[in-house]
């Protein structure tokens, strides 16, 4: 039987992964099936096992039930322990593994495709939700010389930052209107751009050449590219972020790594 795979979520018609994944398993010669799984809200869990029961090998999470997949894995990668969500599953016989590859694609993203070195580095991280908590770890990794989490409630950006003060980067909490000037990189990571709402922040967060990411991508997030290159920043959407984190996923099954940059070229044109 040919390998299944999928992506789960509620909704998930829009999703892009099974392109991305199909340009994969076509790059590297992997032979598998990708589709798209739409869970009713109180069935995540039954409906999972029911793709795994009949040939699943493993799946991505996406909204709204990342955390849901975290309870449900019996093994977690550090880096999902970390981020407390998981966003990819591995299904073996002797329990589900968990993972979490938002993290790995940002930075991937930011450091190869968009050329910006974090090590040394201002980074203003916007919202303390589970996107943030997803990434926080591995934007540390990488060694910035401070990150910044700001959010509307102080409480939450104290809470990520105290859980990841271990990792040795120095880590500030701020609310969102006392979010520091001049940064290097500044990701939102905040809802914002799903409702059009304007940037979170004040521009004086950015400075002339500053990189401004937002993980949202397409047409939702062009009001928060507008917003930075009309103060003088390089503007990014999250289309990398996903091929990335996806590539990591295809790693974390198959263990074979494509390669992102001619996927990521043609779903650019797609947009």
């Amino acid at each position: 039987m040919t390998d299944r795979y999928a992506v789960v979520g509620n909704p998930v018609a829009h999703s892009r992964s099974p392109t991305i994944h199909a340009l994969f398993a076509e790059q590297t010669g992997q032979v598998l099936v990708y589709e798209r799984l739409l869970a009713p809200l109180d069935g995540f869990e039954p409906t999972l096992r029911a793709f795994a029961a009949a040939g699943g090998k493993g799946c991505n999470v996406t909204v709204p039930f990342k955390f849901d997949a975290f309870a449900l894995a019996a093994r977690r990668t550090k880096r999902a322990q970390l981020g407390g969500a998981v966003n990819t599953l591995r299904f073996e016989a002797d329990g589900w593994v968990g993972d979490n590859t938002d993290g790995a694609g940002l930075v991937n993203d930011i450091q190869r495709n968009a050329r910006r070195p974090l090590a040394g580095l201002q980074v203003l991280l916007v919202g303390a939700g589970g996107a943030a908590a997803g990434v926080l770890g591995s934007l540390i990794a990488a060694a910035p010389a401070r990150i910044t989490v700001v959010n509307r409630s102080v409480d939450k950006a104290d809470a990520l930052v105290a859980s990841h003060a271990h990792l040795g980067v120095p880590l500030a909490a701020a609310t969102l209107t006392d979010a520091p000037a001049a940064q290097d990189v500044v990701i939102n990571a905040t809802s914002t751009s799903l409702a059009g709402a304007a940037a979170p922040v004040g521009a004086q967060v950015l400075k002339p050449g500053s990189l401004a990411l937002d993980m949202m991508y397409g047409p939702k997030a062009q009001p928060f590219l507008d917003w930075a290159s009309a103060h003088g920043a390089e503007a990014r959407d999250g289309l990398g972020m996903l091929v990335e984190q996806a590539a990591e996923a295809f790693f974390f099954w198959r263990g074979v790594r494509p390669d992102t940059l001619p996927v990521l070229k043609a779903l650019r044109a797609t947009l």
